[in-house]
């Protein structure tokens, strides 16, 4: 059915595919669906929700949209690190896109 876990993991692998071509118009609407349909679904603190906050700001991020992905990186670090703890790999990689992306950021005025 339309209402399946699988179905936004689907969203979400196209939405990459559309990311990693530059098609950043189309990725977008299908992020936020998958995200949407997992909060459904799973609930806010399932590391599914993580991932798709993490590829929505994955999008936000190659398009220079610093100021969109940074909560959204914040958000997904901190279901990482509470259901999966501090050294998983999915916490550490989330870990890691933050610091590279707060790297980028102009230093604070």
């Amino acid at each position: 059915g339309e209402e399946h876990p699988d179905v936004a993991l689907s969203l979400n692998n196209l939405a990459a595919l559309y990311n990693s071509q530059g098609r950043y118009s189309e990725a977008e609407p299908l992020c936020i669906q998958a995200l949407a349909l997992r909060r459904k679904l799973l609930g806010e603190e399932h590391p599914d929700v993580a991932l798709s906050l993490n590829n929505l700001a994955l999008l936000y991020d190659s398009q220079g949209r610093y100021s969109e992905a940074e909560p959204l990186y914040v958000q997904a670090l901190d279901i990482f690190e509470r259901q999966l703890g501090a050294n998983h790999p999915n916490t550490v990689t989330e870990r890691g896109n933050l610091a590279d992306l707060r790297d980028r950021l102009p230093p604070p005025q």
